[in-house]
């Protein structure tokens, strides 16, 4: 019977030296490969941190092509030489000419270095005292899930958790296993917040939550993986490193039958609300 495939969750303190987070990212890459990983997801802001009174032009300055930038470059010659897969989150420029803002953007790279699915974050945190959009753009697309060697993968960040619609219709696309690299700011029932949501988007949809997430600076940790029924996997505290865990997606199977959720929605009257949502 063959093993389940093991998946690498990246809990890093980024610091605002893009070159220092991408030596660290890689040497967690070749770690991740010499314990046999499938796929290694790092968090939110990987590239570097942004403290609040950074202008929006110091992004601008490390901001790179999310096809054609060193940083993902770097990444996908590591995957293809390592032979796995990554999530990878990066700021990436704007084609829009003289534009102060950039996108946080998640990028899916396979085992042979190819470029699986680029995601442009949807919901921006201008929330709780914070104002993302000061120095991002928003999205404007939730991309397909992507097939990968350990399931079918959807593409979240952060403030995405918080809006069910997205990541039920991730599901509905087929997604197995949804990815959400965050930078979880900590504070008053936040880590229960997080904790909460990761659970709720997981068993509502019957699929696997992999959430890795910034440590230190002004973020949380806690970074985890639930499974679809709402058994936590992982949880690595406040540790900052790596760890491992399986997925099994013989487990997606087996609890969206028993727990037909999915199935048993009534879009025949939720059709009739369509306004709802405009």
């Amino acid at each position: 019977m063959e093993r389940s495939p093991r998946v690498a969750v990246v809990q890093m303190k980024s610091s605002e030296n893009k070159a220092e987070n991408l030596k660290v990212s890689i040497d967690f890459i070749k770690e991740a490969a010499r314990h046999k990983a499938r796929l290694i997801c790092f968090p939110e802001f990987q590239m570097a941190f942004s403290p609040t009174s950074e202008p929006p032009k110091k992004l601008v300055d490390i901001a790179e092509s999310a096809e054609t930038g060193r940083f993902i470059s770097k990444l996908c010659n590591d995957c293809r030489t390592c032979r796995i897969g990554v999530v990878s989150t990066i700021y990436e420029k704007s084609s829009k000419p003289n534009e102060d803002r950039v996108y946080d953007t998640a990028v899916l790279i396979n085992d042979k270095g190819n470029i699986l699915s680029t995601y442009r974050k949807l919901h921006l945190y201008d929330a709780l005292g914070f104002r993302e959009s000061h120095k991002l753009l928003a999205g404007n697309a939730i991309e397909d899930p992507s097939q990968t060697t350990i399931g079918k993968i959807g593409l979240m960040i952060c403030y995405d958790l918080r809006f069910p619609e997205m990541s039920r219709i991730l599901a509905v696309q087929g997604a197995e296993i949804l990815v959400a690299p965050s930078a979880w700011v900590h504070g008053v029932m936040k880590e229960e917040h997080w904790e909460t949501m990761l659970k709720a988007r997981a068993i509502e949809n019957g699929l696997y939550i992999i959430a890795p997430n910034q440590l230190g600076n002004i973020f949380s940790g806690r970074s985890m993986v639930i499974d679809p029924f709402g058994v936590v996997e992982l949880d690595i505290g406040s540790r900052e490193g790596m760890e491992i865990v399986e997925i099994d997606r013989s487990r997606v199977r087996d609890v969206r039958k028993s727990l037909p959720l999915l199935k048993n929605r009534r879009t025949d009257v939720y059709r009739n609300y369509a306004r709802a949502f405009s």
